[in-house]
């Protein structure tokens, strides 16, 4: 799939200008509140009828369509479900999908783990519930193109951990195209298999999600606080201790407890500030978990941090340290270096599946 968005037009003194060629995937439009993330997949929805738009998915323009005729899913931060219809009602709403016995309604539901609350009606449901079945009312549309606008922006952080999942399940399982809204960076890392980060209207980055996450210009423009690389990890054991073993390009990798069979491959989030470095492999500490890797790039910013692009034989992390830690350390490109990360700093919403063939 393909999914190409050039539009030109202005709100007052904003002005949105966007030029990109998506590939498919769950591509995440990511920005600061106001940067013009909605206002493109309206567009691309046909809510937003910019002044210049050129739509074209698989080839196919959608700019001149409708947006009933634009075969486009769309589910937004809130539910929106109907409040005297039951979840299977409403699940059946829509003008392809009028019976329960509708095509595919049944590897829906199972997928996002709905099953039970058939007979419920949406008052009665958790945010996070609302949500699974606002995606499965979505997707039974039979879609081409699946919109997501910040669909976990109104869910606290139990909620979010219990339908993160089901996100991972959607684009892995159902191969459909996704073009999914957040300003959350962990969120990010954790779900999208390529990112556009969006400023002020404008595209300022674009690429794969471990190329631009692990890029020390690109994260100023994503927020410092949670700048933070991914590691692809595979599950080797499940220690008597509680803790979960892996391996990565760096070494083994120690984390709290994480749920899955010998040989799961995962994606690990490590925030950059969660990173130590040493120039000597470090003994006697409590930290468990020391990678090798090299410096790839130092990028100094306006404070008194430096970001280190390490290279950890393939796969890069972050770290962010202090411009006085790094002229101690006299770090330069090539230098060969260890990365400390404590067990605990890794959250159990940093730990996601392995997008296929990422």
């Amino acid at each position: 799939m393909t999914l190409e968005i050039r539009l030109n037009h202005a709100f007052g003194d904003f002005r949105l200008e966007v030029d990109l060629a998506l590939p498919g995937g769950l591509t995440c439009l990511f920005g600061r509140s106001g940067s013009g993330k909605t206002s493109i997949v309206n567009a691309v929805a046909g809510l937003l009828r910019p002044a210049k738009a050129q739509i074209l998915l698989d080839g196919v323009a959608l700019h001149d369509l409708p947006p009933h005729r634009r075969d486009v899913g769309y589910v937004f931060q809130d539910a929106r479900l109907f409040p005297h219809l039951t979840v299977a009602e409403n699940l059946a709403y829509g003008p392809r999908v009028r019976r329960r016995e509708a095509e595919g309604f049944d590897r829906i539901v199972s997928l996002l783990g709905i099953g039970g609350l058939l007979d419920r009606r949406p008052g009665t449901l958790s945010g996070g519930e609302r949500q699974r079945v606002a995606i499965g009312r979505a997707l039974l549309a039979r879609p081409r193109l699946l919109l997501m606008d910040e669909p976990l922006a109104a869910l606290d952080e139990a909620r979010k951990a219990e339908i993160l999942p089901y996100v991972e399940a959607l684009r892995d399982e159902i191969g459909l195209p996704i073009l999914y809204v957040s300003h959350s960076l962990p969120e990010v890392a954790r779900l999208a298999t390529s990112i556009v980060v969006i400023e002020a209207g404008r595209v300022v980055a674009f690429g794969p999600t471990a190329a631009i996450l692990s890029d020390p210009e690109t994260a100023p423009l994503m927020g410092l606080r949670d700048a933070g690389a991914v590691l692809t990890a595979r599950i080797e054991a499940q220690e008597p201790d509680g803790l979960t073993r892996l391996t990565t390009v760096a070494g083994p990798l120690w984390l709290p407890l994480v749920r899955g069979e010998a040989g799961r491959e995962l994606r690990i989030r490590i925030a950059a500030q969660d990173v130590i470095l040493s120039r000597t492999r470090p003994e006697g500490l409590s930290a468990l978990n020391i990678l090798a890797g090299r410096v790839a790039a130092l990028h100094e910013g306006h404070g008194p941090g430096v970001l280190v692009r390490l290279d950890m034989g393939g796969e890069f992390l972050l770290a962010r340290i202090t411009r006085r830690s790094a002229q101690a350390l006299a770090l330069a490109p090539g230098d060969p270096v260890h990365a400390v990360v404590k067990s605990v700093a890794v959250g159990q919403t940093d730990v996601g599946t392995r997008p296929d063939g990422i």
